[in-house]
């Protein structure tokens, strides 16, 4: 059946703004780092004030943390408001994807200098702190996509960590929008059986998209790859517990 007007108008939204995260775990470094640490000791403080450090870093950061709070008066979940803002402004997409505060914040998740992460510890102890008041869920398959072969990167057995927040969709028809996958061409489909991701909808400025969100520094084991045709790749995760922890809890 055709959509109607309104579901391809609600299609070519979601698509542009789930485009991105949706796919952007070809941008893990595919190698084990060292853990991310160093937010948890840090004091819970209002989200004005955990993005003061991100101002030179970040454009733009103070307008659209202000929209953030505008929006999250009554927040749901049992979230304070600035947890809720600090979700919400993490689901923002800047005219630019690179100058988003996703963009940047998952940029520096994945680099070898954790110093970098420094001016980020007062966010990331608030929206951490949000994300886990969050129910977890368990046992649920999730999906992302990409262009292109990454079967190798995937082989059966593996453990692999996502160091970045990683976004993912519980609607599988969303990916063959040209923007993630297409109809057409090589492409991968990550199937991810979840035990912590995070429904995040109530959060984020675009409740619509249903976005689900495993927290940085993840570890999946491959269960299996399947090539239903010559172009499409089917990976199966599953999300295990390291041997260490990757991520300080808050």
């Amino acid at each position: 059946s055709t959509a109607s007007a309104g579901e391809k108008r609600y299609l070519v939204c979601i698509t542009s703004i789930y485009a991105h995260r949706v796919s952007d775990m070809i941008e893990e470094p595919n190698r084990m780092m060292l853990p991310i640490e160093g937010y948890a000791q840090q004091p819970l403080v209002s989200l004005e004030k955990a993005i003061a450090p991100l101002i030179l870093i970040v454009p733009d950061i103070e307008r659209k943390t202000w929209l953030a709070i505008e929006n999250s008066k009554t927040p749901a979940d049992g979230l304070t408001s600035g947890e809720s803002a600090s979700i919400m402004l993490y689901s923002m997409e800047w005219n630019k994807k690179e100058e988003s505060l996703y963009y940047i914040l998952n940029s520096t998740l994945r680099k070898e200098k954790r110093d970098l992460l420094q001016p980020w510890f007062l966010y990331l102890k608030l929206m951490l702190t949000g994300l886990g008041k969050l129910p977890s869920i368990i046992g649920r398959t999730f999906f992302r996509g990409v262009k292109g072969d990454f079967s190798k990167n995937y082989q059966q057995g593996n453990k692999i960590v996502w160091w970045g927040f990683s976004s993912c969709t519980s609607t599988i028809n969303v990916l063959e929008q040209e923007e993630i996958l297409g109809k057409t061409g090589v492409r991968t489909l990550f199937a991810i059986e979840s035990k912590s991701a995070k429904d995040i909808r109530h959060h984020s400025i675009y409740p619509d998209e249903n976005e689900i969100l495993f927290l940085p520094a993840t570890q999946f084991e491959v269960i299996g790859q399947y090539q239903p045709s010559k172009n499409v790749f089917i990976i199966q995760l599953q999300e295990t517990e390291p041997l260490y922890p990757l991520r300080h809890p808050v």
